[in-house]
């Protein structure tokens, strides 16, 4: 891997670098630690948020480019174009985006199920998962991701990112709860990968600045590349701060999938079909990729 550095912005273009977003889990820390290994961090200006935020923020021109939730870039498809070959997502387990529950899931008929979280893509997928996987049709409502407190008043609960790992990995089983990972859940039902979040680019900005979108593209998929290589180096720096040990850390960067190719598209377009028209874009919205 050539670690040199490649420059996005030179010259008088200093004072306009682009706006970036960055998310604030875990799931996207080797996407971001690889920016410093490869000379491009000082390149970007970083926009630190929740998804939900960072779509928003991109949405709204606030940032040129970021990652967007897969709903979010779904509904605004017109607007957006999808960086090729880097996203986050899985294939199989995701270990982030889980239903806990105190019960089978098809006993959740009518039953409380608490939404830790906003991100509408995650949130979506549990629906639809217990819709029309497990027929059930639960009443759902939204609170803060506290699993204590949400198994006192529900019968299960949907968390995303770091809540969701925490859940995952020791709440759930010191409780004694059934933990559903949504990813594999997903694969089992479909055969396909699943993608959360994708990187995109705003098109007007892109019309402006092509030069400046495909050099954040190429950090980020060096990013991506130096940080897989040193994967373990990551999960022993993100450690020390982290309430996981390295070696959890570790399996859960080799877990998760940061692909965007024909398989994951076509989880992409799956996912559309069976939710678009019921979630704000059509079934078969089409997903225009960078330089594609």
């Amino acid at each position: 891997m050539d670690n040199s550095t490649v420059s996005i912005v030179a010259g008088d273009d200093r004072r306009s670098r682009p706006r970036v977003g960055h998310i604030q889990f875990l799931n996207c820390l080797p996407l971001y630690w690889g920016l410093a290994r490869t000379g491009t961090l000082l390149d970007l200006e970083l926009s630190k948020d929740t998804p939900e935020k960072l779509s928003e923020q991109l949405i709204r021109g606030d940032l040129d480019i970021g990652p967007v939730t897969l709903v979010e870039f779904l509904r605004n498809a017109d607007e957006l174009v999808a960086f090729p070959d880097i996203a986050v997502g899985c294939d199989g387990p995701v270990m982030s985006c889980v239903i806990v529950s105190q019960v089978p899931l098809d006993q959740l008929d009518r039953a409380r199920v608490a939404l830790g979280s906003t991100s509408r893509t995650s949130v979506r997928l549990a629906q639809l998962l217990l819709a029309e996987r497990y027929g059930v049709s639960p009443d759902y409502y939204t609170c803060p991701p506290d699993l204590g407190v949400m198994m006192q008043e529900a019968d299960a609960a949907v968390l995303i990112g770091d809540a969701a790992l925490r859940a995952n990995l020791h709440d759930a089983p010191r409780l004694g709860l059934q933990v559903h990972d949504l990813g594999q859940m997903w694969k089992d039902w479909t055969g396909l990968p699943f993608v959360f979040a994708v990187w995109a680019a705003r098109k007007d900005y892109l019309a402006a600045e092509p030069h400046h979108v495909s050099k954040v593209h190429e950090a980020f998929l060096a990013s991506r590349d130096v940080s897989l290589e040193e994967v373990t180096k990551v999960a022993e720096q993100a450690a020390r701060w982290e309430a996981f040990d390295a070696e959890v850390l570790e399996r859960y960067f080799t877990t998760l999938d940061f692909r965007f190719g024909p398989d994951q598209l076509a989880g992409v377009q799956e996912f559309a079909r069976r939710v678009g028209p019921t979630t704000g874009f059509p079934a078969d919205v089409k997903v225009e990729l960078l330089g594609g």
